[in-house]
This record gives structure tokens, C-alpha cells and sequence, in this order.
């Protein structure tokens, strides 16, 4: 039988193993796939550009996909600090009201099966 303490240590030592960030916007820390990855677009521009295959070069940042979390990014300036200057964040405003009209009301799917091809050698009679 395991102690209230083995329990508590196995349940924290789990949620370690997985990478932990911080979210810019209300500064609580979550895992990697629970949050925004942010990239700031580069050239000289200030604009804030969604990551959402967290493979593009460049210092990220990190935020939770909500607009409450954006509302405080954007009041506490974070997205000049966290990503040296860039301050568009028009992009991620997009990206973030994009997925909550996706995730209202069910949307019937238009996805339909494709056809097997079946090969042509003969070999099948």
C-alpha cells in the first residue's frame, strides 16, 4: 500500500517528465502541448506569427489558447519582451477566434471516404 507522500511524489514526478512552459500571458506553467508556440516573423518586422508545427526558427514564446491568456499578453506587453520587439500579435487574435468558432456549435463534416484502387496485374482472379 502507498503512502499519501508516494502517491503525491509519483504524480508530480509524471507531470516532470513531460517539457513544461510558461504562458506569457497569465504566467502559469503547463505542458508544450497545451500551449501556443509564438515566433516572431523576423526581417524587421514586428509581427507575431502562430507556430502550430513548433518547428520554426527562432526564439518562442508560449501561450495558452484562449482569449483571456491573449488579453493579458497583450495588457502586460509581453510580446515585446518575450520576443525582442515584436508587438503584432494580429495573427495569433486570428488564430485563437478561428479555433473557438471551430470548436462551437458541431459542424457536420464533409469528409467522405475515398475510393480503394484495387491493382491492375491479374493476379488477383
Amino acid at each position: 500500500m502507498l503512502t499519501v507522500a508516494e502517491v503525491l511524489h509519483s504524480a508530480n514526478q509524471h507531470s516532470e517528465d513531460q517539457p513544461q512552459r510558461t504562458c506569457i500571458g497569465c504566467r502559469k506553467k503547463a505542458s508544450r502541448s497545451e500551449l501556443l508556440r509564438l515566433v516572431a516573423e523576423g526581417s524587421g518586422s514586428t509581427a507575431v506569427l502562430v507556430d502550430e508545427r513548433r518547428r520554426m526558427a527562432g526564439r518562442g514564446a508560449w501561450l495558452h489558447p484562449s482569449e483571456t491568456c491573449l488579453a493579458l499578453a497583450v495588457k502586460r506587453r509581453a510580446f515585446g519582451r518575450a520576443l525582442n520587439g515584436a508587438t503584432g500579435a494580429t495573427a495569433v487574435e486570428r488564430w485563437i477566434l478561428a479555433g473557438k468558432q471551430a470548436a462551437g456549435p458541431l459542424q457536420k463534416s464533409s469528409v467522405t471516404a475515398a475510393k480503394t484502387v484495387q491493382p491492375e496485374s491479374g493476379s488477383e482472379n
